[in-house]
Formats: C-alpha cells, structure tokens, sequence
C-alpha cells in the first residue's frame, strides 16, 4: 500500500557534500542501484496545465497539491516511469507505472495516446492533458548519490548539477541543450523517510544547521522561465 512519507530538503555547498557523505557512510549504505561512480543519472520531463497550475501552487504553498512527470535513468528508454507526485500536509506519495518507448514518444509530440485498458494513473493524466491542457513544460537533470537505511525506511540523496532544458524531444538523448539552475558550488540534499528519522541519522548530516527550502526541482528550473508571467 501506498504511504506518505517526510521529505526535507536542504542547499548544501561543493564543500559540504564530501564531509557529509564521509559521516554518514558509517551508518547507511549506499542504493545497490548505482555504478562504480557511486552515482547515477536523473532526467525528468515535467508536465503542467494551460495556467501553470502546478508552478504557482509551489509558489502559493498551496495544500495539497500534485505534480506529474516522466522519468529515467542515465538517459536509458529501458525503463521509463510515469509518476504522480502528491504532496498534502508537509508529506508526499508518489505513485507510478512503467510505459513503453512508444507512449513516450506519442506524449513528446503532444498526442494524447489510446485511454483503452491502462492504468488509472495514464488515465489521469490523459484525462488532464484533454480537460486541463496538460503537456511537457520543462526537462530536469541532475547526478544522484543516494543513501539508504532500512529502519524507517530512510533515503538521503545528494543532487548535484542541477540543470534544466526545454528540447523535450530530445528527452532520450545523451547530452541536452541546459542551463544550470543552481547558483555556482551549490547543490540539494533530500532526505526521505516514514513515521521517524533516527536521531543518529539525524546528527551525523546536522540538520539544525543547514539550510532548509521548501521549493521542488521543477518550481527552481522554472522560476525564472516564468518570471514575466
């Protein structure tokens, strides 16, 4: 089943990353998911509506609220996620389902693919991309080093190169056209989590002291794209 989980997020420095990484190596592991580089690629497309509804209930704070994406991995077709992030009352759930190369394709060009026998979350969002004149709006990419505890289901992840494109038709390509989001130096550490953090995870990143934000990597790659709206 489905659950809500915490989901803080903070800006750290360049400087900051390998002191942090080095104290919490010693009481999480990191994701059997990554390479050899200890980290991996994320590349997301966002969608929003004819208003920008998604961007300005980020701006407003408004609860609850949702976003929808497109997702994979070191640029890979293999596995291509659709994904409904929901966010109510200081939590998150998200959910997804995996689609074809295919149905990306169809959503890249702005089709609105066939609603027959699919699962209720493509149907939402083809019902939205009829209703609400949904469609893809920005490309996010970053590098992820994530961490993982078990008790609580815990996941600290350092997103570095944060950076943004608006060639969505070039979603599987190996390298975009995008521009840095992030100031220079700066990065986002997310960390994840069920009912309760542990208190030694907790002091090993020294949360009292960073800085935290309430902004998603989509509101951040399209704040300044929409700052005349």
């Amino acid at each position: 089943m489905d659950k809500y989980r915490h989901e803080l997020k903070y800006i750290v420095s360049q400087a900051q990353i390998p002191l942090l990484k080095s104290r919490i190596s010693h009481v999480m592991q990191l994701d059997p998911h990554v390479a050899a580089s200890g980290m991996y690629n994320v590349r997301s497309l966002y969608f929003d509506d004819c208003k920008n509804s998604c961007y300005f209930d980020i701006e407003n704070g408004t609860d609850p609220r949702e976003k929808i994406r497109l997702r994979i991995y070191d640029h890979s077709a293999k596995r291509i996620s659709l994904e409904r992030k929901q966010k109510e009352k200081g939590k998150t759930l998200k959910t997804s389902c995996i689609i074809s190369q295919e149905q990306c394709v169809s959503l890249l060009n702005g089709e609105i693919p066939d609603m027959i026998g699919q699962p209720f979350l493509w149907l939402n969002m083809l019902l939205q991309m009829r209703t609400k004149f949904l469609r893809p709006v920005t490309v996010v990419e970053y590098e992820r080093s994530p961490y993982v505890y078990k008790d609580g289901n815990v996941r600290v992840t350092f997103d570095t190169n944060l950076s943004s494109s608006d060639h969505f038709k070039g979603f599987f390509d190996d390298a975009l056209p995008e521009r840095p989001v992030m100031p220079a130096g700066w990065h986002l550490m997310e960390v994840k989590f069920d009912e309760y953090l542990p208190d030694f995870i907790y002091s090993a990143l020294n949360l009292d002291i960073l800085r935290q934000t309430s902004y998603s990597k989509y509101y951040l790659c399209r704040k300044y794209a929409l700052r005349g709206v």
